[in-house]
């Protein structure tokens, strides 16, 4: 459910009518990404609210080969939030509550819940502790859990900042948030998503996560090691409105198309979810690119990856879920704009991964640190496998593709060892910094 911080580079600089993209070019992207075996996941694009292209690779359910369609449902994590950000501005238009309350009229006992507000949970700038960071999170995230065993953790969890001093994203705001909105609506968080939003937007494939089902056309979640591989479901009774929500793109076009249309809440409201403050508005986060401003969510749960961004000046929705990635959504989503534009822009070639064997890692294993950073790199590997874990961050398998090079495309980092000055550089997007091994 953590946010994806990767930047996004949209490059969208053209006013071309919007049916007149390449669909052949945007097939072909999609059909090269399931040959490669780069990617699972369905994707949607509506102008004006309208569906101009759609589009689905892999498998729901991969070990018995059940195909994915446009109507499947995948987990979509942290687009959740969205949702829920929604539910509490109606209940601020509904004057059932303010931007101003404070969390202790209704969880007393939280750190420093005399100072945080409902915009304080919805901003991330509460400073209370990420729940999903928790060293032991692994180990009940798939077991039912209860309110007071949730709020039980909150409770004896240390602030990691004085509220409104900094901003830092914490799964914890919206699952305090939901809360909220169950004791002011008597209802649960799926019956009050239903009723304001699932039925006054017609979605037909939205609603309260449970235990997946491939047989209502649920997609299973995996990531890619020798094959796709299938995940663990973290239990629903975990995230609720940070990250339970269930999906299909289409769906995810419609709602941020009658979010921005004001048919949701109010343009007075919808102006305060999207005024950016410390990088984060409510329930929104902006996509910055060149010449439009782009606003929408990203999510992650399990092995589950999603994006959806609307651009208001095209009334353009774009979202893509996947339940299987490889190639990172940044570069898909930036590749199939390019081509929605008419950019300049080429189809990915992809090169065999060279085979190294658990010897040959040995000179590249160790610590790496660099100053301009607030965390350490360590280098280990598994078998054969070299793995990169990152300090307070995440820890994922990288593959060598030249001497002394490796790359994550599911991460969107290269990785080139310089043995001879003990140094790694790393490149992030379009950011390259050089550790130093201890």
């Amino acid at each position: 459910m953590k946010l994806n911080r990767f930047i996004i580079a949209f490059l969208i600089g053209c006013n071309l009518n919007a049916q007149s993209f390449d669909k052949v070019k945007l097939d072909s992207l999609f059909s090269l990404i399931d040959s490669e075996k780069k990617g699972m996941g369905s994707i949607s694009i509506s102008k004006d609210g309208k569906e101009i292209y759609k589009n689905t690779i892999g498998y729901i359910d991969f070990d018995t080969k059940i195909k994915s369609g446009s109507n499947t449902k995948y987990r979509i994590g942290s687009i959740t939030k969205t949702f829920t950000a929604t539910l509490i501005m109606q209940l601020v238009e509904e004057k059932k509550l303010k931007l101003e309350t404070l969390l202790s009229d209704f969880f007393p006992d939280v750190p420093n819940a005399h100072k945080i507000t409902v915009e304080h949970l919805l901003r991330h700038r509460s400073g209370i502790y990420n729940l999903t960071e928790d060293k032991d999170f692994r180990t009940w995230m798939m077991i039912p859990q209860t309110r007071a065993q949730m709020l039980a953790r909150v409770i004896k969890s240390k602030p990691q900042f004085e509220p409104d001093q900094d901003a830092k994203y914490s799964n914890t705001n919206y699952l305090l948030l939901s809360y909220i909105l169950e004791d002011l609506e008597g209802k649960t968080y799926q019956e009050v998503l239903h009723s304001k939003i699932v039925v006054p937007c017609n979605l037909k494939n939205t609603y309260y996560g449970g235990k997946i089902n491939p047989k209502k056309n649920e997609a299973y979640s995996y990531v890619m090691n020798s094959n796709w591989q299938i995940q663990s479901e973290t239990d629903m009774t975990v995230p609720i409105g940070a990250g339970a929500i269930v999906a299909s793109p289409r769906d995810l076009t419609i709602f941020y198309h009658n979010l921005f249309a004001g048919k949701l809440v109010s343009k007075r409201s919808l102006l305060a979810m999207t005024t950016i403050v410390g990088h984060y508005g409510m329930g929104l986060v902006q996509f910055p690119y060149d010449y439009k401003k782009s606003l929408g969510h990203s999510g992650g749960i399990d092995g589950f990856q999603s994006m959806t961004l609307y651009v208001p000046d095209e009334q353009l929705s774009i979202s893509y879920l996947s339940n299987g990635v490889v190639l990172s959504l940044n570069e898909i989503l930036v590749a199939a704009l390019d081509i929605y534009f008419d950019r300049e822009y080429e189809l990915p070639k992809f090169s065999p991964a060279l085979k190294l064997t658990a010897e040959e890692l040995n000179p590249y294993l160790g610590t790496y640190k660099n100053q301009e950073f607030p965390f350490e790199i360590t280098i280990k590997k598994e078998d054969a496998v070299l793995i990169v874990s990152a300090k307070d961050g995440p820890t994922f398998p990288v593959v060598s593709y030249e001497k002394d090079k490796f790359k994550s495309d599911q991460a969107g980092v290269k990785i080139q060892f310089l043995l001879k000055s003990n140094e790694m550089s790393l490149q992030l997007g379009g950011k390259k910094a050089i550790f130093k091994r201890e």
